[in-house]
């Protein structure tokens, strides 16, 4: 049985650009849980079990996405409202990158004969 890459996108990958964004956002912009959940379209309970690493830890996001969603995370700081394109674009270089693909090797080796192939349609 295999999982779609969206569901390991929505199970690993997300939460752990969410607790980067929530850590830059609490420690480097002083924003409070609040706004930084407001920001992400999560809870402050939530901002705060990633900061005490309660939740999205099953995964290491690279130098190079850390420094994306650092950019990000400044732009976000100045408009709240820009965090979903943020964290879509964030998406979408993992993806370029196969970042993606590393999580899924990982936690979802049944896809990986399915992956990769040419639409038959």
């Amino acid at each position: 049985m295999y999982r779609l890459p969206q569901e390991i996108e929505v199970w690993y990958i997300i939460p752990a650009i969410r607790k980067e964004f929530s850590n830059i956002l609490v420690k480097k912009h002083k924003l409070s849980y609040e706004k930084t959940g407001n920001a992400l379209g999560i809870s402050k309970a939530a901002v705060s079990q990633y900061l005490s690493n309660k939740r999205a830890n099953k995964i290491k996001l690279s130098d190079a996405i850390k420094k994306e969603i650092e950019k990000s995370a400044k732009i976000v700081n100045d408009d709240p409202k820009a965090a979903m394109n943020e964290i879509q674009r964030i998406l979408k270089l993992m993806k370029e990158k196969k970042c993606s693909c590393d999580v899924c090797k990982k936690y979802n080796k049944d896809v990986l004969k399915y992956c990769n192939r040419q639409p038959t349609y």
